[in-house]
């Protein structure tokens, strides 16, 4: 008797694992920050580079193996991807090998009888909660990277700071949105980040942007910049623009500047401020990452 588990555990596992330490050993890590990303030992990534371990040969010739490998590699290599969701990406792939796929296929070749009852096996649904999460801060990280890599980025952080905000489908609180903790803030000309995003952090951007979504925007991504009329100006050019009046409680303003306009994933929104609110503008669009991006090029 032989169960799927151990034709991962045996079979998969192993060759997958040998495949990152490979492509992870190609990106310049060094066997250290390998053992370190894939959570193994030295000795275990030492086995892997000296082609201790056997492949075997059905898995690495899986394309969507391939794929996940180089997306796992690169998606560790450049910070996107922390160590959980390297974890979910490998178990979601596996989950959808085991339903009458390749791991079901090696998995009635080591139990003949399998095949003979013709039985289909039910797995986790890999649109999973955790998945979702994942994705979100990892689309907040890149935007994030996109913002801190951008020349002239820091001017445009206003004086109560910046964040990149994401929200996940169906967000219902600012426990739904990830962003940094505390603001993204200048120092000397850079933008100095205080810390890994999180979800429940931002009650600014949060806000803003969950009161622009029940207002009927598409948009899960944010990011928030100082207010300047040539930027909105320069934004209006290719954007949905808005203001919204900052002298009222933000999710009713919100909810009336945006109910007349057309429902979309990218808009900008902005207020003129009031005694004793900075004018900010807020820039949404589809992600994290895609609202970073329009700012970059406004820099």
């Amino acid at each position: 008797m032989r169960f799927v588990e151990e034709v991962v555990v045996d079979e998969f596992l192993p060759t997958v694992r040998s495949m990152l330490a490979e492509d992870l050993r190609d990106r310049g890590f060094t066997q250290r920050e390998v053992a370190d990303a894939l959570g193994i030992s030295q000795s275990a990534v030492s086995k892997y580079a000296h082609g201790d371990v056997a492949r075997h040969e059905r898995v690495v010739g899986d394309e969507r193996v391939r794929e996940l490998v180089d997306r796992v590699g690169e998606g560790l290599a450049t910070g996107d991807l922390s160590p959980v969701a390297a974890l979910v990406e490998i178990e979601v792939l596996i989950r959808q090998l085991e339903e009458g796929d390749l791991l079901a296929e090696l998995h009635e070749e080591a139990m003949p009888a399998l095949a003979e009852a013709d039985v289909e096996f039910s797995v986790h649904d890999p649109d999973s909660g955790l998945r979702e999460r994942e994705r979100v801060l990892g689309s907040v990280r890149r935007g994030l990277r996109t913002l801190t890599n951008a020349s002239g980025f820091a001017a445009l952080i206003p004086n109560v700071g910046a964040n990149v905000a994401e929200c996940l489908d169906g967000a219902r609180t600012i426990d739904d949105v990830a962003a940094v903790p505390g603001r993204l803030v200048d120092v000397k000309g850079r933008a100095m980040v205080p810390g890994e995003p999180e979800f429940g952090v931002s009650e600014h951007v949060a806000t803003v942007l969950l009161a622009a979504r029940e207002a009927g925007s598409l948009a899960r991504g944010a990011v928030n910049v100082r207010y300047d009329p040539a930027i909105v100006e320069t934004l209006a050019e290719s954007h949905p623009t808005v203001e919204f009046d900052a002298e009222r409680p933000t999710r009713d303003a919100i909810a009336d500047a945006v109910a007349d306009a057309e429902p979309t994933d990218t808009l900008v929104l902005y207020q003129t401020g009031a005694v004793g609110i900075e004018p900010i503008v807020y820039v949404l669009a589809p992600t994290a990452s895609e609202a970073a991006a329009i700012v970059r090029d406004i820099v």
